[in-house]
C-alpha cells in the first residue's frame, strides 16, 4: 500500500508475513477478544487470495476499476508528482487498490460486513472497495469511515514503517521504552493524545490539563497520558515494572524489586544510561568495588573505597556498607542486569552477559 509513504514497502517472504500475521494476533489479542465465538475476529485475505490467479484478479476485479480513477488517488498522484524518479511507483503499488477493493468485496459476501473503517489515508482504497461491491453485487450498503492519523508536529504520520513510532509487542518495544514514549511527549500535543488514546473522561482530562498548566515541569498530563496508554495495552504489571524502572533513575526509588530485567536494559538502549557488558563470572561472586572498575564507574580501586566511605557508592540503589561487599547472584535482577550509581546522577547499568 502506497498510502502515506515516500518509497515503496520492504517486499517479505511469505514466511515472513506468517509471522507478522501471529504477531498481530498475539498482539490485538491483549486489547481484543479474540477467542472463538470472541466480540472479535482476525481474518487473513491470504486464505482467499491465495488461490486467485492474476487472469482471474484482471478478469473479476481488474475490469470495474478505471485507470484515470486510480490515477487521481492521493496517494498515487502524490508520488507521482515527485521530482525523485528513482521513487517512483511500482506497478504492485499501483495496483494495491485492487486487492482491499476485492477484500472488502469478500467480507461482504461472506460475512455481511458492511463497512471498512481505516485512517485517513485509506479513503481512496476504502471508496474502492464501496464502489466495486456497487458495480459487482449492485448494492448500495456498504460504507466507509476514516480516522484522522496520528501525525509529528512535522506532519509525519506515526507508524513503524516509518521508524517513529513504538509496537504493541513488548518483545519490540520494552514496557520502559513504551511508557517513555508517551511521558516524552510534546505539551503540544498531550491534550489531544489524552483525548484520543485513552478511556480518561473529558472532565478528568480538563482536571489533568489544569493541574499540568499551572506545574508543566511536573508533566502531570504526559504522566497521565503515559499510564493509562500503558495499563490499557501493557497492562497493570507492566505499567508497575516501567514506573519502577523510570523511578530507579530519576526518582528516589530506592526498592528496586518491580523493575525487571529487560526494563532496566532498556533504560540504557534507550540511551538514558550508559551501559557495560560484562561477562557474568566478572560480576557475580567478586567484590562491588571491582565491578564498579569493571564498569567504568571508578577509575580506580582507590577512588571505588574512598567513595563507599563517604557514602557514594550504590548498588541497585542500596548504599555500600564497606569496600568488602560483593555481587551476590541475587543482585543481578532476573538475572540479567544490575544499576550501579556513583553519588546522586552518575549511573551505570551492568548487563550480565552468559555467552
Amino acid at each position: 500500500d502506497p498510502s502515506g509513504r515516500d518509497s515503496e514497502r520492504e517486499m517479505l517472504t511469505e514466511e515472513r508475513v506468517a509471522q507478522n500475521v501471529a504477531g498481530l494476533r498475539r498482539d490485538l489479542g491483549r486489547l481484543l477478544d479474540l477467542s472463538p465465538g470472541g466480540e472479535a475476529e482476525l481474518v487473513d485475505n491470504l486464505d482467499w487470495m491465495r488461490g486467485m490467479s492474476a487472469i482471474d484478479l484482471l478478469r473479476d476485479v481488474g475490469k470495474h476499476f478505471r485507470v484515470t480513477t486510480m490515477l487521481s488517488r492521493e496517494s498515487v498522484r502524490a508520488r507521482l508528482e515527485r521530482d525523485d524518479a528513482q521513487a517512483g511507483l511500482s506497478f504492485t503499488e499501483f495496483s494495491y487498490q485492487l486487492l482491499q477493493a476485492y477484500d472488502f468485496l469478500h467480507l461482504y459476501r461472506t460475512r455481511d460486513c458492511r463497512i471498512q473503517v481505516g485512517g485517513s489515508d485509506q479513503w481512496g482504497n476504502i471508496v474502492g472497495g464501496i464502489d466495486l461491491i456497487r458495480r459487482v453485487e449492485g448494492k448500495t450498503d456498504a460504507f466507509g469511515a476514516t480516522i484522522p492519523l496520528l501525525t509529528t508536529k512535522s506532519g509525519q504520520k506515526f507508524g513503524k514503517s516509518m521508524g517513529n513510532a513504538v509496537w504493541l509487542s513488548p518483545e519490540k518495544t520494552s514496557n520502559y521504552a513504551f511508557y517513555q514514549f508517551f511521558l516524552r511527549q510534546d505539551d503540544d500535543d498531550v491534550e489531544d493524545l489524552l483525548f484520543r488514546l485513552t478511556e480518561v473522561e473529558e472532565a478528568e482530562i480538563a482536571q489533568i490539563m489544569e493541574r499540568h498548566q499551572q506545574t508543566p515541569h511536573e508533566r502531570a498530563a504526559q504522566r497521565a497520558l503515559a499510564a493509562s496508554v500503558t495499563e490499557l495495552v501493557r497492562g497493570q504489571d507492566s505499567l508497575r515494572n516501567a514506573q519502577a524502572a523510570t523511578n530507579a533513575l530519576f526518582g528516589s526509588a530506592t526498592d528496586l524489586s518491580a523493575v525487571r530485567g529487560p526494563d532496566l536494559i532498556a533504560v540504557g538502549a534507550a540511551g538514558d544510561a550508559p551501559v557495560a557488558r560484562l561477562a557474568a563470572d566478572q560480576v557475580i561472586g567478586k567484590q562491588v568495588i571491582e565491578v564498579a572498575i569493571a564498569a567504568g564507574l571508578c577509575k580506580s580501586k582507590g577512588e571505588a573505597r574512598r567513595l563507599v566511605k563517604s557514602g557514594g557508592l550504590y548498588l541497585n540503589n542500596q548504599r555500600l556498607a564497606g569496600d568488602t561487599a560483593t555481587f551476590g547472584p541475587e543482585d543481578a535482577i532476573d538475572g540479567q542486569a544490575a544499576l550501579l550509581r556513583s553519588g546522586k546522577k552518575h549511573y551505570v547499568i551492568v548487563e550480565l552477559s552468559r555467552d
